[in-house]
């Protein structure tokens, strides 16, 4: 479902516990064992400081059809080789979640100053369709993980 939205509200909280939000694009990857997100995005330092205070942050999707889901995760900005390993990662997915970040002004490169990759660890993730919110589906398709760590 986040592949097919693509776009997601991402919130974070700064020092005085006041909530930020932006629109980000994570591209989700399940590795047989666990789901990590990754974000190319601008390393602002609103995002710096926010996740400095706290390192957690929460992803919503919303469809018109209604569809939500929710990936409440552990945030940490990757390292140089990080950075070109989820710049190749994003390349080579497809569309619409694939894209070539040299789209983005200012990042000609992985090595660009104003590139910065964060990887999301989630902790709890929710799949809503909107056929159930809806009464089209019975609530047995709605999906709620909470990680045991």
């Amino acid at each position: 479902m986040a592949h097919s939205i693509v776009w997601c509200t991402v919130a974070t909280v700064d020092r005085h516990n006041r909530p930020r939000s932006r629109i980000l694009h994570p591209l989700w990857v399940w590795n047989g064992k666990d789901v990590v997100g990754w974000v190319c995005t601008q390393a602002t330092p609103a995002k710096r400081e926010h996740l400095r205070y706290s390192p957690f942050l929460s992803c919503n999707y919303w469809d018109p059809s209604h569809d939500t889901c929710t990936a409440e995760c552990r945030a940490e900005w990757g390292d140089a080789t990080t950075r070109e390993e989820v710049w190749r990662l994003f390349e080579a997915a497809p569309g619409p979640v694939g894209y070539s970040p040299k789209i983005v002004p200012g990042w000609d490169s992985p090595s660009a100053p104003a590139f910065g990759v964060l990887r999301l660890e989630p902790w709890r993730l929710r799949v809503f369709p909107g056929d159930v919110l809806l009464g089209k589906r019975d609530k047995s398709s709605v999906l709620n993980w909470v990680s045991q760590t």
